[in-house]
């Protein structure tokens, strides 16, 4: 309060009036969803919670399914109901395919040169059939699962060598460090063919500069204050447009390097192993494909699949140890199909059902990215009843659509039975359970993402046994979340594995593909 008392002191009135007068032009001739009353200039910031999409669902419980949330001047539509998100991602979906972007993505993506942050039009059509039609096909899936199993072995072997080594045995391990290496390596394998962290954790030169690039990208996107929502503040919080330049030329010299050893293997004929990178060489002529896109697809793949994998499964192990009747229940299944002479394969999925649910009902109760991206309006639209204005931004609460106790029986309770009595699709068709999105913007990599966090927890239950620290109850165990756009534990996971198969089973035999 004491802030925006300050800025208004500090406006002439011709200057307030003039940027108070769209806000109330909305509220004036639309009938927006109702809200918390917005403070002038700042909206709703002050009253915002860290962590949002919580924040938002207890505002729901108060204004109801579909609720406005003014960022500065911008609205924002929140709706949190499974029938509204249909009404969002599927019934005015084309009325709602663009993407807001901040300052940040839109120097990041060269103002959507991508597929995660272009607005919906011919180019997005274009990007979005590379996708789909090319790169994340089932034949495609299928002849890049050994780069998968592979990682994963390797992870159950680092297990198995820290947890069985004198320092450590009995000791809790810090789960995320081994979950990270998976989806760093798997990611970049898939993308480039190339394994930038070795067994013993080291990063080669390249994988050091992936790293480092990722997180300065994180740390200048986090960097933006306020004023990237109120537009008359930006003169004074400038976009340090130095900065981002040498982020993004850091960026596309590393992918163009990488490119350039892609095209001499080629022209040699020893690299026909199409992973993404070459897939999309390959494609360039046929869909008429810019080096900025070629670029920005690959990114989008690094920073869209490097985290989340490891997150859905760090939450997923966190809720197995504090459920030990579930993680038995798994493990009895394994032990039954799998027994103890083999490791299982992503090929003994069909035979799994239990695990499987395991996996969807972790993404369930901690999806990745809770609020998605938020699509933006580029008609007038009602929604739910309410005008949407152009120009409006839309998120979709998915965490709260799937804690529903509307449409959930005991919403808050880890219990993957209940998609044995109910088979939910989680792809984007049923709008009750929406980890990976729907409708134009579902994620294209999605049956991936669900194939690696299936794998994951399977080999991880498979193999060992996991308890909490000696001295922590299950029910102790930190279960709050990081704010931001991506569900980080708040507490990062720490637990005991005990091997529980023959130790030939721990042993990784490399693939090269």
């Amino acid at each position: 309060m004491a802030l925006s008392i300050l800025l208004l002191l500090l406006l002439p009135l011709p200057l307030l009036l003039f940027l108070l007068l769209p806000n109330l032009f909305y509220r004036l001739r639309f009938r927006l969803p109702p809200g918390p009353t917005p403070r002038p200039l700042l909206g709703n910031l002050n009253d915002i919670k860290p962590v949002r999409f919580r924040c938002f669902a207890e505002w729901a419980q108060s204004y109801g399914p579909i609720i406005s949330v003014w960022f500065g001047s911008t609205l924002n539509v929140v709706v949190s109901s499974s029938e509204l998100a249909k009404e969002v991602l599927k019934e005015k979906d084309q009325l709602l395919a663009d993407r807001h972007r901040s300052r940040s993505a839109a120097r990041f993506s060269k103002d959507g040169q991508d597929l995660i942050w272009a607005d919906y039009g011919p180019h997005y059509v274009k990007v979005r059939k590379v996708c789909t039609l090319e790169l994340f096909t089932p034949k495609r899936l299928e002849a890049l699962r050994p780069i998968r199993e592979d990682e994963v072995t390797a992870m159950v072997e680092s297990i198995y060598n820290d947890s069985t080594s004198p320092d450590n045995k009995g000791k809790s391990l810090l789960v995320k460090k081994y979950l990270g290496a998976v989806a760093f390596n798997n990611i970049t394998r898939l993308a480039f063919g190339k394994r930038c962290l070795n067994d013993e954790g080291i990063l080669d030169k390249q994988g050091q500069e992936f790293k480092a690039i990722t997180a300065n990208g994180l740390k200048l996107g986090a960097s933006l204050s306020v004023a990237e929502h109120i537009p008359w503040l930006r003169w004074m919080c400038p976009l340090d447009e130095d900065a981002f330049a040498k982020h993004g030329a850091r960026r596309d010299r590393l992918t163009r390097e990488i490119m350039e050893e892609h095209t001499l293997a080629r022209e040699k004929g020893g690299d026909t192993k199409q992973h993404f990178f070459d897939a999309l060489l390959t494609l360039k002529d046929k869909y008429d494909l810019s080096e900025d896109t070629i670029i920005g697809l690959l990114w989008d793949m690094i920073t869209a699949g490097m985290d989340t994998t490891a997150i859905s499964v760090e939450w997923a192990m966190a809720e197995l140890i504090k459920n030990p009747r579930v993680q038995q229940k798994a493990q009895e299944e394994l032990d039954r199909v799998i027994g103890y002479e083999r490791v299982m394969t992503e090929v003994d999925f069909s035979n799994l059902p239990y695990l499987q649910c395991v996996a969807k009902e972790a993404l369930r109760l901690h999806p990745p990215t809770p609020l998605m991206l938020p699509h933006r309006a580029n008609a007038n639209v009602k929604i739910g009843g309410y005008d949407i204005p152009k120009g409006s931004n839309v998120h979709v609460n998915v965490w709260a659509v799937a804690r529903d106790p509307q449409v959930w029986k005991n919403p808050d309770e880890f219990r993957p039975e209940r998609f044995l009595e109910d088979d939910v699709d989680m792809k984007g068709h049923d709008f009750r359970l929406l980890p990976f999105g729907a409708g134009r913007r579902v994620c294209p990599g999605a049956q991936l993402g669900i194939n690696l966090v299936t794998s994951m927890i399977g080999h991880l239950l498979h193999h060992f046994y996991w308890a909490p620290p000696n001295g922590v109850r299950p029910e102790d165990i930190d279960m709050g979340e990081n704010p931001g756009l991506v569900t980080y534990m708040r507490t990062p996971l720490e637990a005991v594995p005990t091997p529980r198969l023959p130790a030939a089973l721990y042993k990784r035999v490399a693939v090269d593909i």
